[in-house]
Formats: C-alpha cells, structure tokens, sequence
C-alpha cells in the first residue's frame, strides 16, 4: 500500500525531533483500504519503521564516543565545524541524488520561501551552533573515568521533557503527566549527577544541561520553519551555518593554531564518523524509518539514543557507571518515555475519531 506523505504544518510545538533534526513527514488519513488489511499492514510497517529507527538511534548513541575521541585530539569548535560541513555535504549530496530523480529543484523558488528559507537556516543554524558546541564542550570537560557518553546522552535527551514544558509560554498547556516527567527527570538527574552531595556535579553536566535547553530552542524553531521548508534542505542549510560559525569561533579563540597535524591526523576517522555516519547515513535512515513508522513510535525508538550511547561508552571506551548513576539513567529514561505518552494517546485519539464508521 503506498501512502502519500505531506509536510506537516501544524500550530502544535514538534515534539518528534532528535539530535537537530527535525521528524518531517506525517501521514496522510486517506486511504482506500479498511479492516485488518489496514490494521496488519500498520503493525508490519511499524515494526519495519521502528527497526530501521532503533539502528538509526545506535549510530546517533555511538556518536557520543566518537565525539569523545575526538575531543582527547581536537578542541570542540574545530570539531563541530568539521563535522558540520561534512555533513552539510553528504545532506547536498542527497538532495542533489533527489532532484536528479524526482525531477524536482533543490532549492525553493519565489522571493519569499527564498527568504523564509534564509531566515530558518540562520535561526536555526545559530541555535544548532549553540547546542552542539555546549555538548562538544561538556563531553571534554568530563575528567578521566568518568562516563562522559551516559551522563551525556541521557541529560541531552532531556530535551524530550523539557519541550512540552517550555510550550507553557506559547499558551499551550503541558499534560499533568508530563509535569510528573518533569520531577521524574529532576530525580534522576540527582541521582546522575550528585554523587550524595553538590560537589558531585561536573562542569560537563552544566553544559549537557544548558544544551538540553538550546536544544529545546532549536525544536520549537525547528517548529516553526520546519513546516513550510523542505527538511533536509533545512537540515543542510542550518549544518552549513553551524560549520562557518564554529570555524570562525575556532579561529577566534586561538583554537585552530594550536591544531597539529599529528592531533588533526589522529582525529580525522572520527570526525569522519561523526560526520558521515551521524548527520548524513543516520538521517538518510531516519527519513526512510519515519515512512514506515507513526511519529509516536518513531520519537519512542530514536529515544534509544542515550541507552546506545551509554552501551557502547561501556563496550568501545571501558566507561563504568556506579549503581546510583545507573538507576538515575533508568529514571531519566522513564522521564523521556512518560513525557511523550500523552502525545501518543492524542493521536490515537484523532486517529480514532477520523476513521469511517463500520455499516
């Protein structure tokens, strides 16, 4: 069954985003066919959907280590800025794949989503470039021993929670359960972050912390522009700023003279990793995942991410978590998971509404 896809526009705030990247497509209610035909071609194309996304969040959880080799040789502005373009290209390189096919232009023609588009790309990209950098920079200030990838992963995602809560200024009323995620995630960035006492607290959990908030940012801009701006060229676009702004901040700050190419060459294969795998092969596979699976269960696999990201700090890096640290990374993801529950239950609801009534 083919099933024609449109942008969505909606004056809901996007909840379905991961790792700047909005989950663009949604399905269209049109369909020919009823009954369990329906029903199991749903299941099978959800289980598809959420497989291809699982892998996806992997990958995104392996970046973590990636990104924390990198930065025992390169400083975070640098990597950012490498990473970006690398990626920028490889999202091109898509488009360009794309236009060749479908026999559509890349780019938007008509002065004003011309300048929509310029617009987006630089609010975007602007907050892109703060969020990715405070988590650059969070993952090098960890000290030795420490799990940099699970306490990283899993305060990023909190973002997750924090996005319905924030929409409290946009006049939207957060579900009482996710408030209740709210306190969950309180209590287990606690049990993360303090280790019985303030002290506990790293300097990088500041900065994953502060990045979950840019984050939240990014996703309600991501709302705005997403609906009406092709995504990946959105995605492309705000990657491209993100690399010239953190290149120009690594030129700034003295960054890229102190780079040796001993420390660049070393470096390379994961910036390669980050930038290939992470913002080009995983997004590719995210676009493929989201036409199988229903937004709901998309947004619940890519939650994966931070559960990879501490899996493989432990099996490629030998990071070790404490008990407590442990059982604060289960509460956190139970916050992420509880926070999207009412949104699924939404859906179902409208779902339910829209469909024919049996004669």
């Amino acid at each position: 069954m083919k099933k024609q896809l449109r942008s969505c526009k909606t004056k809901e705030i996007v909840v379905h985003y991961s790792r700047g990247i909005p989950l663009l497509p949604c399905r269209s209610k049109d369909s020919n066919e009823t009954g369990k035909g329906i029903l199991t071609m749903k299941l099978s194309n959800n289980f598809k959907g959420s497989a291809i996304l699982v892998f996806t969040a992997l990958l995104w959880g392996s970046t973590f280590v990636m990104q924390a080799y990198a930065a025992e040789y390169l400083p975070p502005f640098f990597v950012n800025a490498f990473r970006s373009i690398v990626g920028a290209l490889f999202l091109f390189a898509f488009l360009a794949i794309r236009s060749l096919v479908k026999k559509v232009p890349i780019f938007p023609r008509g002065k004003e989503k011309i300048r929509e588009l310029l617009l987006g790309t630089v609010i975007c990209g602007v907050l892109l470039t703060i969020s990715v950098n405070l988590q650059q920079f969070g993952i090098s200030a960890y000290p030795a021993g420490v799990s940099s990838e699970a306490r990283g992963g899993f305060l990023t995602a909190l973002y997750v929670v924090l996005v319905p809560l924030f929409a409290i200024f946009f006049k939207k009323r957060p579900h009482p359960l996710v408030w209740f995620a709210g306190f969950v995630a309180l209590g287990g960035i606690a049990l993360l972050c303090f280790a019985g006492e303030v002290g506990g607290v790293y300097l990088g959990d500041v900065y994953m912390l502060l990045c979950a908030i840019s984050f939240t940012f990014h996703i309600f801009a991501v709302a705005k522009f997403g609906a009406s701006i092709d995504g990946p060229l959105l995605c492309m676009a705000q990657f491209l700023v993100c690399s010239i702004l953190s290149l120009i901040l690594s030129f700034v700050t003295g960054e890229v003279a102190a780079i040796t190419k001993t420390a660049f060459l070393s470096g390379l294969p994961y910036l390669l990793y980050v930038g290939v795998v992470s913002s080009g092969i995983a997004y590719t596979l995210q676009i493929v995942g989201q036409k199988y699976a229903e937004p709901a269960i998309a947004s619940l696999s890519m939650s994966m991410e931070s559960v990879f990201a501490a899996l493989c700090g432990w099996i490629f890096r030998g990071s070790k978590l404490s008990f407590r640290e442990v059982v604060g990374c289960a509460v956190v993801f139970l916050a992420i998971v509880m926070a999207q529950i009412p949104d699924l239950i939404k859906r179902k609801a409208d779902k339910s509404k829209n469909e024919p009534e049996k004669v």
